[in-house]
């Protein structure tokens, strides 16, 4: 324990040896109580019959595979120096996946509720026992940490917040451009969709009546586009895209509605659609474009779609296929449908605004089978939402 922790017997904190007892096998580290325990009282540091009593209760709880991991967690939290999993929006990582910077906060961290517990401002006793008042002063000691400034002029918590941001954005780049290979790959095979203009003229028409009147769907178009009603583009096959792409990735603000919207309901529809993901995108285009004007597109139809998807299905072993996908991607699409379980009726719930506004916008008919507007215009809205963020070419 003394050399996993490097510090004397007589410096161990309660985190040092149950981290210790866990790395080894439940029912060796059962056996070796007794005689850490007396090595301990020998050192002059012999913790506390609480602490003792509870490592024995967690680590045979361990040995009869009953234990969670919560329990495992919430054990070492009440070592009294160990940080809260979760500490406002900031969650930390496991230690071998964290990064540099949050391992440098999280071990700056353990150093400050180490001052505190001798300082005794921690109870870990307490802790341990599940005390409420000595669990919220514990979780507000953290956190008045992670929120104050450090001597350098950095806020651990701001600091942690930002790199987390900037790593979520890496990723949803990464699977921007991996589902735009894929769909350029599927429209190459696919060949010419030609533009139906006279169905593009009598949509571009139709929706700029439907946004100029009050109420439903005029304020929905408009907060997924992130377009004034007067500000609307001129020319109809941009405004159908912008439109279109806006109902695959919401842009807009909601003080942007028409009035007689309703905030309640376009709210609920924009995060349905916000849980749609880059899988169940690329699943539905895909069934789509490959099936052609006359496709099923009702709710229940594109949601199994996706559950049916197999983005490897048909991938041939033509290298300058393989050379469509980014360099820089360290996943694979099947990663972002990691679900054990697929939920086909809350997969269905969440594309019933899209296909009411594609059925505004032409895209499905009165059926709700794929129009030759929708076959032409889907996959290029989602190439738009899919293309880099600087605007150069996929």
């Amino acid at each position: 324990m003394a050399e996993l922790a490097s510090r004397p017997l007589n410096e161990l904190t309660r985190r040092d040896v149950a981290l210790a007892l866990l790395t080894v096998p439940s029912e060796d580290a059962l056996a070796s109580l007794p005689g850490l325990r007396r090595g301990m009282l020998a050192a002059a540091n012999p913790l506390s019959a609480v602490f003792w009593s509870t490592a024995e209760a967690i680590l045979t709880k361990i040995a009869d595979g009953d234990a969670t991991v919560g329990d495992v967690r919430t054990w070492l939290e009440a070592t009294g120096t160990e940080p809260n999993g979760i500490i406002g929006l900031h969650v930390w990582d496991d230690q071998p996946e964290r990064s540099q910077l949050a391992a440098e906060m999280h071990t700056r961290l353990v150093t400050h509720l180490e001052e505190q517990l001798a300082a005794g401002t921690v109870d870990p006793d307490l802790l341990a026992t599940a005390d409420p008042v000595a669990c919220g002063a514990y979780i507000e000691l953290q956190e008045r940490w992670m929120t104050s400034v450090l001597p350098d002029g950095r806020v651990p918590m701001d600091v942690l917040l930002e790199e987390k941001d900037e790593e979520f954005l890496a990723e949803w780049d990464a699977a921007d451009a991996e589902a735009l290979a894929v769909l350029q790959a599927l429209l190459d095979q696919v060949g010419d969709r030609s533009v139906p203009v006279e169905s593009l003229r009598l949509a571009g028409t139709r929706l700029r009546e439907v946004i100029a009147r009050p109420g439903w769907p005029g304020p929905l178009l408009i907060e997924c586009g992130g377009v004034r009603p007067k500000d609307l583009p001129a020319d109809d096959a941009e405004l159908w895209l912008l439109l279109a792409s806006g109902v695959a990735s919401p842009e807009g603000s909601d003080d942007w509605g028409a009035p007689g919207g309703g905030p309640q309901e376009t709210d609920s529809a924009i995060a349905a659609i916000c849980a749609i993901d880059h899988f169940d995108w690329l699943a539905v285009i895909t069934a789509l474009t490959a099936g052609g004007p006359g496709t099923a597109a009702t709710a229940a139809d594109l949601a199994a779609y996706v559950r049916d998807y197999d983005p490897d299905d048909g991938e041939g072993d033509d290298d300058e296929e393989e050379d469509d996908a980014p360099d820089d991607a360290d996943f694979e699409l099947d990663d972002l449908d990691d679900d054990d379980e697929f939920d086909e009726l809350g997969m269905e719930d969440l594309f019933l605004p899209v296909t009411a506004l594609w059925q505004v916008l032409g895209a499905i008919d009165d059926q709700q089978r794929l129009t030759p507007l929708g076959w032409w215009g889907l996959p290029e809205a989602m190439r738009i939402v899919w293309a880099p963020s600087d605007g150069t070419p996929g």
